[in-house]
């Protein structure tokens, strides 16, 4: 499909939310798909709370509809909708990617936390049997605690401001994984091989730390969700203590080719899609 050109056999992935205005998944898919010759479009869709549940069944009418990107305000919705939801999304308690199954049943799965693991591991950090501490347990939070413990870490600790929060995610995790070691009231680091920071703080300028950074081993690897500043100052003081750190942005591109499998497509590198994407910031 070279030049971006659509035609009567391109297929469709819907990217669902609303408002549409930040949507980046646009600007990073369609340009590789361009590259590759893939005959393939994300397409914003604008979506309003209260029309979701039917549209989501509709979308998946068309007949060149290859999957869905999900985003806010209905990943935790989505849940409800599905006919077949998988583990990293029931515990995370939110869906960001639908496709039909093999019955045209609606499948679907969370991806935040596998961007987040295979960044990771590319870096060659070991994390069968390791210790993790995830330090916010909101809807990204808690997706990268669940595809810790999907790639095997033998503890992880977990700790949000708000309690009931911790809870549910650390009984939904000991649910699907009971041999997990699971602990929900400290966000010490010390100890750990790896800590993230999945809370907003970073976000503006003089935002106190997550955690207490002098507490945090060189040996530990460190990572970042916030996107709004490629080197926070977390991730700068923990790399000043020798800490090999991930910054925030990892995540979003190395989810991609995780996506692009999940919906039986071509894939390729994070490396590939930066070069290619049209944002300004990353």
């Amino acid at each position: 499909m070279a030049g971006g050109v659509i035609n009567g056999h391109t297929e469709l992935i819907a990217h669902i939310g609303y408002p549409t205005h930040s949507f980046k998944a646009p600007m990073i898919y369609n340009p590789w798909f361009d590259k590759a010759d893939v005959n393939a479009r994300v397409i914003p869709m604008g979506c309003k709370p209260e029309d979701f549940p039917a549209f989501l069944k509709l979308v998946f009418k068309l007949s060149n509809i290859r999957g869905a990107l999900i985003t806010m305000p209905h990943k935790v919705t989505t849940i409800g909708l599905l006919d077949e939801v998988f583990p990293t999304a029931a515990i995370a308690g939110a869906c960001n990617a639908v496709r039909l199954g093999p019955n045209g049943q609606l499948q679907g799965d969370m991806f935040d936390g596998e961007g987040f693991v295979r960044g990771v591991l590319r870096k060659g950090v070991k994390l069968s049997g390791a210790s993790a501490l995830v330090v916010g347990c909101g809807g990204v939070g808690s997706a990268i605690a669940a595809s810790l413990a999907a790639a095997g870490v033998a503890k992880l600790g977990l700790f949000d401001v708000n309690q009931a929060s911790v809870d549910g995610l650390g009984d939904r995790l000991k649910k699907h994984y009971p041999n997990l070691q699971v602990t929900t009231d400290s966000k010490d680091p010390e100890g750990y091989d790896v800590v993230v920071n999945a809370t907003p703080l970073g976000m503006n300028a003089g935002d106190p730390m997550p955690m207490d950074v002098s507490r945090i081993a060189s040996t530990t690897f460190v990572g970042e969700v916030v996107m709004k500043t490629e080197m926070t100052a977390f991730l700068a003081v923990a790399a000043e203590r020798g800490c090999r750190v991930q910054i925030g942005s990892d995540m979003l591109f190395e989810q991609i080719p995780a996506y692009l499998e999940f919906f039986g497509m071509p894939s390729t590198t994070p490396e590939q899609l930066r070069s290619l994407a049209t944002l300004n910031y990353f």
